[in-house]
């Protein structure tokens, strides 16, 4: 990596640690993703060569930088997602500082109604980092614009496991989609969607 972009990204970690240490509120910390986790996700990024990324839960921006970096290397595009103006903003001014604005697309709304209005198959990769009680409700709108062969990574698998339990369950019973757990910062699930060749 960029020796820049590295140190771009490690004071925008640090920022957000100070900010979250502060606050008692989990919802109103950042709870950006683990260093490990989105190094994996950049890595797994540059490997599958998604060309449409979806990221579910912009925060600070800090795992997006790590996409928009990965993704600008193989040509492709990340949409993130981000329910909170401020948050948004401040994303903006930090993949600004990471130099890789451009690679992506910041959107302010809820991440339901993203799911929504995305046309069918229409996203490679979608990582989850948002409301974890949410993600159940999800999971028809996941499976229907996720492409064939694509990804979901969803954070916090190991460290919020009890909420994710109806979740993976919901997961679990569904025979499209295999799936593992990489024991890498707070425990990242990756889900993956069978081609129908392999189906």
């Amino acid at each position: 990596m960029d020796p820049e972009l590295a140190q771009t990204l490690d004071g925008v970690l640090r920022l957000g640690r100070e900010h979250d240490a502060a606050l008692a509120d989990r919802r109103a910390r950042y709870r950006n993703l683990e260093p490990d986790s989105a190094a994996l996700l950049a890595v797994l990024v540059r490997a599958l060569r998604p060309r449409r990324v979806l990221e579910l839960g912009t925060s600070s921006g800090y795992s997006t930088i790590w996409l928009a970096d990965a993704v600008r290397t193989i040509g492709g595009h990340l949409a993130s997602v981000d329910i909170d103006l401020l948050r948004t903003q401040l994303a903006e001014e930090n993949l600004r500082l990471a130099d890789v604005r451009d690679w992506v697309q910041l959107i302010t709304e809820d991440a339901a109604d993203t799911l929504a209005h995305s046309v069918d198959g229409s996203w490679d990769l979608i990582l989850l980092d948002a409301e974890r009680e949410k993600y159940a409700g999800y999971w028809p709108a996941l499976v229907r614009v996720l492409a064939p062969a694509g990804l979901i990574a969803v954070d916090n698998a190991l460290s919020h496991a009890d909420e994710l339990t109806e979740f993976r369950a919901i997961v679990g019973a569904d025979e499209r989609f295999i799936e593992a757990v990489a024991p890498t910062g707070t425990g990242l699930l990756l889900i993956v969607r069978e081609s129908p060749s392999e189906a």
